[in-house]
C-alpha cells in the first residue's frame, strides 16, 4: 500500500510553497491584519492565474481537471502560509456545491470564474449561536425569494454570491431544507462585516430581505447536500489545518534550537522537549488521519463520513494543540505583538469553529462509527 503522494503531486505541493512563500510572506498576512482591505486582493489573483483556484474543477468548467489529492496538497500549503484569502470559501465550499448540485446553466455560469478568481463565492449557513441542525435554519424561502438572516458567513462581505441554506417545508426535519444561490449584489441583501479573532478571514452578517434566489439543486435535498459537501470540506479544511500545525511546530523547533539560557539551547531542556514531542505526536497523527480522509475523498469509499469527521477532529485538535504550544516554546516573548506566534493561533482557533466547531464533529463521529458498528 503506497501512503504517500505521487511525484506529480508532490512537484505541485512544492510548487505551491515556492509561490507561497514569495507571495505571501508573513509580512503579506500582517499587512491585512493590520489594514483595512478584507483580503489580499493581488494574491487571489495570481493564485487564479497559477491554476490553483481550480485544481478540482473539471477542464470543461475552466479548471484545471486534476482532483481531490492534489487539491488536497494546495489546501496544506495554504494553512501553512496563513494565506489571507477566500480560499476555502469559494474553493472547498462554493465550487463543491455546483458540482455536485448545479445545474448545467450555473456550472457553466459560476465555475469558470471561480477557477480565474474573477469570482468569489461563498456558503451562508449558520445563523447564531449553537448546533447547527435542521431545526436551527430559520431563513424561508417563499418561491423565489429569501427572507432571513445569516451569521457569521465566511467572507460574506467579499463574497459576490452565496449558496444558502433556507426552509422550504412547513416541518423542521431535513426534508423541509433546500438550498439557493443568491446575487449578493443584488437588491434586497445587507452586509455588515463582523469582528473575529482572526481578521485575516473576513465574516459578515447577510440579511435577506425578500432577496431573489435560484434553487441549487433539488427542493428539499439541501440538507443530505450540505451533508455531503461538509464532510468533503473536512477533509480539505484538515490539510489546512494540518499545514498551519506543521509550521508552528517549526517555529517552536527553531526557536528552541537558536534561544539560550544558561549557556545551553533551550531546545536541551527537558520541558521544552517534552513541549515540541507532544507537539509533534499531535501533528504527525493529524496527518495520517488527513491522509486516510483523502484516499477516502479521492476514491469516493463508503468510509468517507467516518473519515472526514476523524480528520476534522484529530486537525483541529493538533493545529490548535501547536499554535498554543509554539506561544508557550517561545515565552513570554510569543505573546507579544512583534512574532508571528499569534498569528497561527488565531487561524487555528477560527478554523476550529469554521464548519461547526469541535464538539459537534465528535459527536458525528461518534454516531457514525456506532451506526458502521451495528451495521
Amino acid at each position: 500500500m503506497n501512503l504517500e503522494f505521487s511525484d506529480q503531486q508532490l512537484q505541485l505541493k512544492n510548487e505551491a510553497r515556492r509561490f507561497l512563500e514569495d507571495k505571501c510572506p508573513p509580512q503579506a498576512v500582517r499587512a491585512i491584519l493590520d489594514g483595512a482591505a478584507p483580503f489580499d486582493r493581488a494574491l487571489w489573483e495570481a493564485l487564479g492565474e497559477m491554476g490553483f483556484l481550480g485544481v478540482a474543477i473539471p477542464e470543461a468548467y475552466g479548471g484545471m481537471g486534476a482532483g481531490y489529492l492534489e487539491l488536497c496538497v494546495v489546501a496544506e500549503e495554504m494553512g501553512r502560509a496563513l494565506a489571507p484569502v477566500p480560499f476555502s470559501s469559494s474553493v472547498f465550499l462554493a465550487s463543491e456545491f455546483l458540482m455536485l448540485a448545479g445545474s448545467e446553466s450555473q456550472k457553466q455560469t459560476y465555475l469558470p470564474r471561480l477557477a480565474s478568481g474573477e469570482t468569489i463565492g461563498t456558503f451562508a449557513f449558520v445563523e447564531g449561536q449553537g448546533q447547527v441542525t435542521p431545526q436551527s435554519v430559520r431563513t424561508r424561502a417563499t418561491g423565489d425569494r429569501l427572507t432571513g438572516s445569516k451569521l457569521p458567513v465566511p467572507d460574506g462581505d467579499i463574497a459576490d454570491f452565496a449558496i444558502v441554506a433556507a426552509r422550504t417545508g412547513a416541518g423542521a426535519d431535513e426534508q423541509s431544507i433546500s438550498l439557493f444561490l443568491v446575487d449578493l449584489n443584488a437588491d434586497g441583501i445587507t452586509r455588515t462585516p463582523v469582528n473575529t479573532v482572526d481578521p485575516t478571514r473576513s465574516h459578515a452578517r447577510i440579511e435577506f430581505a425578500s432577496a431573489a434566489a435560484q434553487p441549487l439543486g433539488p427542493s428539499g435535498e439541501g440538507w443530505s447536500i450540505i451533508t455531503r459537501i461538509l464532510d468533503r470540506a473536512a477533509v480539505l479544511t484538515a490539510f489546512e489545518q494540518v499545514g498551519g500545525a506543521d509550521r508552528a511546530l517549526e517555529m517552536g523547533r527553531d526557536y528552541a534550537l537558536e534561544r539560550m539560557a544558561f549557556g545551553r539551547p533551550i531546545g536541551s531542556f527537558q520541558a521544552i522537549k517534552h513541549m515540541l514531542a507532544d507537539m509533534y505526536v499531535q501533528a504527525t497523527l493529524a496527518r495520517s488521519n488527513a491522509y486516510y480522509g483523502a484516499w477516502a475523498l479521492s476514491t469516493g469509499a463508503a468510509e468517507l463520513p467516518e473519515a472526514a469527521a476523524t480528520a476534522r477532529v484529530s486537525a483541529t485538535q493538533a493545529f490548535l494543540h501547536c499554535a498554543k504550544n509554539n506561544i508557550q516554546v517561545h515565552g513570554g516573548m510569543g505573546f507579544t505583538w512583534a512574532f508571528d506566534c499569534h498569528l497561527y493561533y488565531r487561524r487555528a482557533n477560527l478554523l476550529a469553529v469554521n464548519l461547526g466547531g469541535l464538539s459537534q464533529w465528535e459527536r458525528l463521529l461518534i454516531s457514525r462509527l456506532r451506526r458502521r458498528n451495528a451495521a
